[in-house]
């Protein structure tokens, strides 16, 4: 019974942990531009101040010298939000400050979201995804990028901050997910963490549910993933939904 736990649970989660931390970017088409340097830490500079549509403008910008929408949520939204975290940490920036600039780029996440067309190939009906932060987290828009991805490749996504843990349960209960989703930015709830994804296993409509768990904690420390009971980790939102695929794949073949 051992061996055979080792053989279809243990070690395909390490399989899966171990690609996203040492997955490398795919190179963009031929003919688009990348984010240049220095870009990053403009939008974090113009996110910061009073004058909203000034940022928007500047994305705009990018996108129309023909950067794709990948490069410029993986290669410019997300790095910026880094950015700002960093400015907070040396006290460049105060807390309102940065607050506001996370807000600015989650407007920006979302009105360039909302101008990708349809996915041209729709997955089956089953993909569905949840993908919350655990509850009490306040870091979310990485998973909000994340979740962005999800409904480009043709997932259907629930991802709404939640109260408490019971809001999670009763979700998972009512619900049908192929793949649940959790973000976590600290250390310090890993515990927290580990009961949740516990409890989301048992109360699960669909009893193979895959666990996917984000945050930098994991790509540092991949090990963590198979700690808190989650299958499998990604390094950002492109890969997440690779990784969200590995595992329905994975169940279907051990049915």
């Amino acid at each position: 019974m051992l061996t055979q736990t080792i053989e279809q649970e243990i070690v395909p989660r390490l399989v899966l942990a171990r690609s996203a931390a040492s997955g490398r970017p795919l190179l963009p088409p031929p003919g688009t531009a990348p984010v240049l340097a220095g870009e990053v830490d403009e939008l974090a500079r113009l996110a910061t101040g009073r004058d909203p549509g000034a940022a928007r403008s500047f994305v705009a910008a990018v996108l129309a010298r023909g950067t794709t929408m990948e490069a410029l949520f993986l290669d410019l939204l997300a790095p910026a939000a880094r950015r700002l975290g960093d400015l907070w940490s040396e006290d460049l920036c105060d807390f309102t400050q940065v607050t506001m600039a996370v807000w600015c780029l989650s407007e920006l996440l979302r009105e360039t979201g909302n101008d990708l067309p349809d996915p041209l190939l729709r997955r089956e009906n089953d993909r569905h995804v949840l993908l919350v932060p655990v509850p009490g987290e306040q870091h979310t828009f990485g998973l909000a990028m994340v979740a962005s991805f999800f409904r480009r490749s043709g997932w259907t996504v629930w991802s709404e901050p939640l109260a408490c843990s019971n809001d999670l349960v009763g979700i998972v209960r009512s619900e049908w997910f192929s793949v649940i989703g959790f973000s976590l930015s600290s250390t310090s709830r890993l515990e927290a963490l580990a009961t949740h994804i516990r409890r989301v296993r048992r109360a699960s409509r669909n009893p193979a549910v895959g666990i996917l768990v984000g945050g930098p904690i994991f790509v540092e420390r991949p090990e963590l993933v198979v700690m808190v009971g989650a299958d499998a980790t990604a390094i950002d939102g492109r890969q997440a939904t690779f990784q969200a695929e590995s595992l329905v794949a994975l169940r279907a073949t051990s049915d």
